[in-house]
């Protein structure tokens, strides 16, 4: 973790939450989460009358496997010349590099999202593409990754990300595990958007109806759902279902089916040594076809290659980072 002065205390949380915490009883691998900053010896200030300890000088970040920028309460914050020097440096070793919220600041500074696409909290989304028109910045996405550089849209999009960087890394029933011990979801894609509709009374009773039919669909991944089958098990017309899932998940019926398999096919590749074309059918892809092209598109991956990092991850040494 990147530490300088301006960080957030929710992002600081959130990082120390996710790699921080033993949870080896649980089965998730010991991270070594350190934290850089130029003056190792000096309280990092934080805005709300919090400090933050250093354990690393800047020069620690060549050695990390990955560098997590938190989000800045004030994007305008003045940077040190020798954090944005350490980001450049992180970045062209080839080590992720990811900043949280309005820590793309940061790196937009360090000229690392140049022609790149980003993503920040939406009420700062505007001044990101004004301070800097080389980046292009996506306006709706919780997360997203543009040549090993990750971005995160505001507060809770920051777990979402940190979550997924857990579930590349080390699998997706590591990231499960830390999302039940922090009571968060486990599996949001980048690509849902940051609105989510405030519920009104009736749009509750139509929350409840949807939420049934999405434990439906996880109970059954295998069947052959559609956008019909699904609207009429909540007694709703296509048109109508589709526009109410949108309103309470931000993304469309389809895509959160795709999003789920794509989940449990990581399980069953992770946990079983089913072949394949069956992996493919208990996930609901139908194919190996068809579930090689959603991990490609979700994971810029193969099922094969997942598997095969997987296991390579989880028989390395247990102290590794």
């Amino acid at each position: 973790m990147l530490a300088f002065p301006g960080i957030r205390a929710f992002d600081v949380s959130v990082i120390t939450e996710v790699w921080g915490v033993d949870r080896a009883d649980r089965g998730v691998p010991p991270f070594e989460l350190r934290r850089a900053a130029a003056d190792p010896t000096a309280p990092v200030p934080i805005p709300g009358g919090l400090s933050l300890t250093p354990d690393r000088p800047l020069s620690w970040l060549d050695e990390a496997d990955l560098v997590v920028v938190p989000g800045l309460t004030d994007p305008d914050v003045d940077i040190a010349t020798p954090v944005l020097d350490a980001l450049r440096r992180a970045h062209r070793a080839g080590t992720p590099v990811a900043a949280l919220c309005a820590g793309a600041f940061a790196l937009a500074r360090a000229g690392l999202l140049d022609g790149r696409r980003a993503v920040t909290h939406w009420y700062v989304a505007d001044r990101l593409r004004e301070r800097h028109p080389a980046v292009t910045v996506e306006p709706n996405a919780l997360f997203i990754e543009d040549g090993g550089l990750w971005t995160s849209a505001g507060t809770a999009a920051g777990v979402d990300l940190c979550l997924h960087l857990v579930r590349t890394a080390q699998g997706a029933e590591t990231a499960a595990t830390i999302a039940r011990a922090m009571v968060t979801a486990p599996f949001r894609t980048g690509t849902q958007a940051q609105f989510i509709e405030h519920p009104t009374p009736r749009a509750d009773r139509d929350a409840d109806a949807l939420a049934a039919v999405r434990a439906h669909a996880l109970a059954h991944l295998d069947a052959p759902h559609t956008v019909a089958s699904l609207a009429a098990r909540a007694g709703m017309s296509p048109r109508t279902f589709a526009r109410h899932f949108r309103a309470t998940t931000g993304t469309t019926p389809l895509r959160w089916l795709t999003a789920q398999r794509v989940a449990a096919a990581q399980k069953l590749l992770e946990r079983t040594d089913h072949p394949l074309p069956e992996v493919a059918r208990r996930a609901g892809f139908g194919s190996e076809v068809t579930m090689r092209q959603h991990f490609a598109a979700h994971l810029a991956t193969s099922p094969r290659d997942y598997r095969a990092a997987f296991r390579q991850t989880a028989g390395s040494s247990p102290t590794a980072r």
